[in-house]
C-alpha cells in the first residue's frame, strides 16, 4: 500500500513538474543524435516537431489523407472529458505516418493543445522520467486516452484495424 502511494505521489510530482515546465516554455526533453537521425526524448510540443527541418516528414504527411468525420464529431462532443498521451519516436516510421494523421484529427475536432501530451522516446522506447514504465509503453506510436488521470483506452501503432482515428473515436465514445 505504501509503495503504491509513493509511486502515485512520484508520478504526480513528475507530471506536475512537466506541465509547469511546458507552461513556462521551458523544454523538458533532450536531443540525441544517433547514426541515422535526430532523436527527441522527453516531453515535446507539436511546434517543436513541425518547425524542425530534421522532421520534414511531419509537414509533408500532414497534407495527405482525410479525417474520419465521425471520430472528429465524437472528439468534439466529448472534449474536456479526456486528455491524450502520445508516445512516439522521431526516428520511427510508424510515428512519421501516424502522428500527422492523429494531429489532423485533433485539428478537425478542435481539441485544445493542452489536452495532448506528446512524449518522445528513444530507440529503446525509453523517455525522460521513465514515463514509458508508468504507462507500459513498448511500441511506437502509442496513443493513450486518459480520463481523470487513469488510462481509459489505447491504440498501439496502427491498432487492431489499421484505422487509428476510428479506434480512438470508439474509445472516446465510451467516456
Amino acid at each position: 500500500m505504501m509503495n503504491r502511494f509513493l509511486l502515485i505521489a512520484s508520478l504526480l510530482m513528475v507530471l506536475f513538474s512537466c506541465s509547469s515546465a511546458k507552461k513556462m516554455g521551458t523544454p523538458d526533453y533532450v536531443v540525441v543524435q544517433d547514426s541515422e537521425t535526430k532523436v527527441l526524448k522527453g516531453i515535446l510540443s507539436r511546434s517543436l516537431i513541425e518547425n524542425d527541418t530534421s522532421f520534414a516528414w511531419f509537414k509533408e504527411n500532414m497534407q495527405y489523407g482525410r479525417v474520419d468525420e465521425s471520430a472528429a464529431a465524437i472528439f468534439r462532443q466529448k472534449s474536456g472529458l479526456f486528455s491524450i498521451l502520445v508516445f512516439g519516436g522521431t526516428w520511427c516510421h510508424d510515428t512519421e505516418n501516424l502522428l500527422p494523421k492523429f494531429y489532423r484529427l485533433i485539428d478537425k475536432s478542435g481539441i485544445p493543445a493542452n489536452l495532448v501530451t506528446l512524449i518522445g522516446v528513444d530507440r529503446q522506447k525509453k523517455t525522460l522520467h521513465n514515463l514509458q514504465v508508468k504507462w507500459n509503453v513498448t511500441h511506437t506510436p502509442t496513443f493513450i486516452i486518459v480520463k481523470k488521470g487513469k488510462e481509459f483506452g489505447r491504440v498501439v501503432e496502427y491498432g487492431k484495424t489499421g484505422d487509428i482515428e476510428k479506434e480512438l473515436g470508439e474509445i472516446v465514445a465510451r467516456l
